[in-house]
Protein backbone atom coordinates (compact mmCIF):
# COMPACT_ATOMS: atom_id res chain seq x y z
CA UNK A 1 0.00 0.00 0.00
CA UNK A 2 1.48 3.76 -0.63
CA UNK A 3 -0.15 6.81 -0.55
CA UNK A 4 -0.85 9.81 -2.48
CA UNK A 5 -1.32 13.34 -1.49
CA UNK A 6 -3.71 15.84 -3.25
CA UNK A 7 -3.16 19.34 -2.50
CA UNK A 8 -6.34 20.40 -1.31
CA UNK A 9 -5.18 24.20 0.51
CA UNK A 10 -2.13 26.10 -1.02
CA UNK A 11 0.53 27.05 1.61
CA UNK A 12 -0.59 30.40 0.22
CA UNK A 13 -4.35 30.38 1.29
CA UNK A 14 -3.22 29.04 4.44
CA UNK A 15 -0.88 32.02 4.88
CA UNK A 16 -3.69 34.36 4.53
CA UNK A 17 -6.19 32.81 6.71
CA UNK A 18 -4.07 32.73 9.52
CA UNK A 19 -3.73 36.51 8.75
CA UNK A 20 -7.11 37.21 8.95
CA UNK A 21 -8.00 35.35 11.76
CA UNK A 22 -4.75 36.70 13.72
CA UNK A 23 -6.46 40.71 12.59
CA UNK A 24 -10.07 39.38 14.10
CA UNK A 25 -8.31 38.32 16.98
CA UNK A 26 -6.47 41.55 17.41
CA UNK A 27 -9.29 43.39 16.96
CA UNK A 28 -11.50 41.68 19.57
CA UNK A 29 -8.62 41.84 22.12
CA UNK A 30 -7.24 45.24 21.68
CA UNK A 31 -6.04 46.17 25.24
CA UNK A 32 -6.36 42.70 26.84
CA UNK A 33 -3.16 40.34 27.07
CA UNK A 34 -4.20 36.50 25.03
CA UNK A 35 -2.98 33.11 26.17
CA UNK A 36 -2.63 30.54 23.46
CA UNK A 37 -3.14 27.11 24.76
CA UNK A 38 -1.70 24.86 21.72
CA UNK A 39 -3.11 21.25 21.83
CA UNK A 40 -0.05 19.30 20.68
CA UNK A 41 1.21 17.94 18.62
CA UNK A 42 -0.47 19.36 15.57
CA UNK A 43 -1.56 22.76 16.17
CA UNK A 44 1.96 23.46 16.73
CA UNK A 45 2.34 24.91 13.32
CA UNK A 46 -0.49 26.94 13.44
CA UNK A 47 -0.01 28.40 16.73
CA UNK A 48 3.37 29.27 15.81
CA UNK A 49 2.19 31.04 12.75
CA UNK A 50 -1.01 32.67 14.57
CA UNK A 51 1.07 33.96 17.29
CA UNK A 52 3.57 35.57 15.00
CA UNK A 53 0.78 37.92 13.63
CA UNK A 54 -0.95 38.77 16.99
CA UNK A 55 0.06 42.42 17.57
CA UNK A 56 -1.47 42.34 21.08
CA UNK A 57 0.84 40.75 24.51
CA UNK A 58 0.81 37.21 24.01
CA UNK A 59 1.58 34.52 26.25
CA UNK A 60 1.72 30.30 24.81
CA UNK A 61 1.21 27.06 26.71
CA UNK A 62 0.73 23.13 25.54
CA UNK A 63 -1.34 20.54 26.39
CA UNK A 64 -1.27 17.02 25.18
CA UNK A 65 -4.83 15.26 25.52
CA UNK A 66 -6.93 12.54 24.19
CA UNK A 67 -10.46 11.13 24.94
CA UNK A 68 -9.60 8.05 22.59
CA UNK A 69 -6.92 5.96 24.46
CA UNK A 70 -6.14 2.93 22.08
CA UNK A 71 -9.48 3.30 20.51
CA UNK A 72 -11.30 4.78 17.48
CA UNK A 73 -13.94 5.63 19.18
CA UNK A 74 -14.07 8.69 22.51
CA UNK A 75 -14.18 6.99 26.11
CA UNK A 76 -15.66 9.66 27.01
CA UNK A 77 -12.84 10.44 29.59
CA UNK A 78 -10.10 12.81 28.88
CA UNK A 79 -6.73 11.87 29.35
CA UNK A 80 -4.27 14.67 29.47
CA UNK A 81 -0.63 13.68 28.93
CA UNK A 82 1.05 16.81 29.22
CA UNK A 83 -0.79 19.60 31.40
CA UNK A 84 -0.72 23.50 31.23
CA UNK A 85 2.86 24.54 32.91
CA UNK A 86 1.41 27.64 34.32
CA UNK A 87 -2.82 28.26 35.59
CA UNK A 88 -4.88 30.31 33.67
CA UNK A 89 -7.55 31.64 36.09
CA UNK A 90 -8.44 35.11 35.57
CA UNK A 91 -7.20 34.77 31.96
CA UNK A 92 -8.30 35.35 28.34
CA UNK A 93 -7.60 32.18 26.66
CA UNK A 94 -7.93 30.68 23.05
CA UNK A 95 -7.69 27.21 22.68
CA UNK A 96 -5.93 26.37 19.51
CA UNK A 97 -6.53 23.43 17.50
CA UNK A 98 -5.21 22.08 14.26
CA UNK A 99 -8.99 20.55 12.89
CA UNK A 100 -12.15 19.54 14.78
CA UNK A 101 -13.57 16.85 14.03
CA UNK A 102 -15.94 14.37 16.16
CA UNK A 103 -15.44 17.55 18.54
CA UNK A 104 -15.67 15.18 21.60
CA UNK A 105 -11.74 15.84 22.76
CA UNK A 106 -12.21 19.07 22.24
CA UNK A 107 -15.23 19.60 24.61
CA UNK A 108 -14.21 17.85 27.47
CA UNK A 109 -10.69 19.59 27.21
CA UNK A 110 -12.90 23.19 27.01
CA UNK A 111 -14.93 22.19 29.89
CA UNK A 112 -12.07 21.22 31.96
CA UNK A 113 -10.24 24.39 30.81
CA UNK A 114 -13.29 26.42 31.82
CA UNK A 115 -13.17 24.62 35.13
CA UNK A 116 -9.96 26.54 35.70
CA UNK A 117 -11.48 30.01 35.76
CA UNK A 118 -10.43 31.92 32.75
CA UNK A 119 -11.85 35.06 31.96
CA UNK A 120 -12.22 33.92 28.90
CA UNK A 121 -12.11 31.09 26.80
CA UNK A 122 -12.81 30.69 23.16
CA UNK A 123 -11.42 27.82 20.51
CA UNK A 124 -9.40 28.73 17.42
CA UNK A 125 -9.40 26.16 14.57
CA UNK A 126 -7.50 25.70 11.23
CA UNK A 127 -9.99 23.20 9.96
CA UNK A 128 -13.35 22.31 11.14
CA UNK A 129 -14.97 19.10 9.63
CA UNK A 130 -18.72 19.14 10.62
CA UNK A 131 -20.15 16.73 8.89
CA UNK A 132 -18.22 14.37 11.21
CA UNK A 133 -19.19 16.32 14.45
CA UNK A 134 -20.71 14.03 17.14
CA UNK A 135 -21.45 16.48 20.04
CA UNK A 136 -22.00 20.29 20.36
CA UNK A 137 -19.04 22.43 19.75
CA UNK A 138 -18.13 25.06 18.19
CA UNK A 139 -14.78 27.70 17.52
CA UNK A 140 -15.06 31.14 17.64
CA UNK A 141 -12.09 31.28 15.27
CA UNK A 142 -12.15 29.14 11.97
CA UNK A 143 -9.77 28.76 9.04
CA UNK A 144 -11.27 26.37 6.55
CA UNK A 145 -13.91 24.03 6.77
CA UNK A 146 -13.56 20.86 4.79
CA UNK A 147 -15.29 17.80 3.47
CA UNK A 148 -15.20 14.03 5.00
CA UNK A 149 -11.81 14.00 3.83
CA UNK A 150 -8.63 12.31 5.57
CA UNK A 151 -6.00 15.20 5.68
CA UNK A 152 -2.28 15.45 6.61
CA UNK A 153 0.11 18.58 6.37
CA UNK A 154 0.57 21.78 8.15
CA UNK A 155 0.75 19.79 11.54
CA UNK A 156 -1.63 16.67 10.97
CA UNK A 157 0.13 13.66 10.16
CA UNK A 158 -0.77 9.54 9.22
CA UNK A 159 1.67 7.63 11.52
CA UNK A 160 3.61 10.36 12.55
CA UNK A 161 4.26 11.26 8.65
CA UNK A 162 3.42 14.82 6.81
CA UNK A 163 3.63 17.31 9.60
CA UNK A 164 6.11 18.56 8.00
CA UNK A 165 4.43 19.96 4.53
CA UNK A 166 3.49 23.60 4.12
CA UNK A 167 -0.16 23.00 2.54
CA UNK A 168 -3.22 20.80 3.82
CA UNK A 169 -3.51 17.68 1.36
CA UNK A 170 -6.24 14.55 1.16
CA UNK A 171 -4.08 11.59 1.73
CA UNK A 172 -4.71 8.83 -0.99
CA UNK A 173 -4.14 5.23 0.12
CA UNK A 174 -3.26 3.00 -3.48
CA UNK A 175 -2.21 -0.11 -4.25
CA UNK A 176 1.34 -0.78 -5.95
Amino acid sequence: MGEIIHEMITEKQITEKIAQMASQINEEYKGKKVHLICILKGSVFFCCELAKRLDIPVTIDFMTVSSYGDSTESSGRLSITKDLDEPIDGQHCIIVEDIIDTGFTLKLTKKMLFARGPASLKICTLLDKPDRRKTDIEAEYTGFTIPDKFVVGYGLDYAQKYRNLPYIGELEFVEH
